[in-house]
């Protein structure tokens, strides 16, 4: 399946690179640390949303700014050794100019350009949670990329994992590509599903990007 592109929006974690490892390492240590409940940790959404949201769905509001801090902490002593690039990712944005894609991120801007750093990434744009007010599912974060890319978001496609995402896509306007690389094939809504990038190549049009996926 083939198609014509301005601009490419890559989410980071389970798209780009995995750290779910991390993430879930250090997030059942906060919540340990916070004193929240086993069974209460275990029924919030940590993949795909801004640490802010999952906080407030944790904590009361007076605990919410200490309790950033130290998730930010603890993240960020985690990414040595806690990120790997995922198949296909290298190869994919080796050939991609930086004006026609950019990654869009949950995370905050230290974490997320520690983990990019941490696997040789260097988005030409960057949109991370300090850049926004609504978060995935909101489409305000990819709306921003493409602003940003000088790009119609019509003429955009979104690469995500998380239905979170897929969702703030859709939402955006943009067509989808989801991976089943952290979520199942069935809970995934999106024009196309691949396994991963390494199904997915791209090859540069005049003024634009045409990419196929191998379904």
């Amino acid at each position: 399946m083939k198609i014509s592109a301005d601009a490419l929006l890559f989410d980071n974690d389970g798209t780009l690179v995995s750290s779910l490892d991390s993430v879930h390492r250090c997030w059942t240590r906060w919540a340990e640390e916070q004193g929240i409940p086993a069974e209460d940790f275990a029924r919030v959404e940590l993949h795909g949303r801004p640490a802010d949201d999952i906080i407030a769905d944790l904590l009361p509001a007076d605990r919410a700014p200490r309790a950033r801090a130290r998730i930010d902490e603890l993240e960020l002593e985690d990414v040595p050794g806690g990120v790997k690039l995922l198949p296909g990712t290298a190869e994919l944005l080796a050939g991609l100019p930086a004006a026609r894609w950019a990654v869009v991120t949950s995370a905050n801007r230290p974490l997320a350009e520690a983990r990019l750093a941490e696997v040789a990434i260097r988005p030409g744009t960057l949109i991370t949670s300090d850049d926004i007010t609504r978060g995935k599912p909101d489409p305000e974060p990819f709306l921003l990329a493409a602003e940003r890319l000088g790009a119609d978001p019509a003429r955009c496609v979104v690469f995500e994992d998380a239905p979170a995402g897929l969702t703030a896509g859709r939402a955006a306007g943009m067509r989808t590509v989801a991976l089943t690389t952290t979520t199942a094939r069935e809970e995934l809504v999106a024009d196309i599903v691949v396994e991963d990038l390494s199904a997915v190549s791209a090859r540069l049009l005049d003024g634009g990007v045409e990419i196929t996926c191998r379904v």
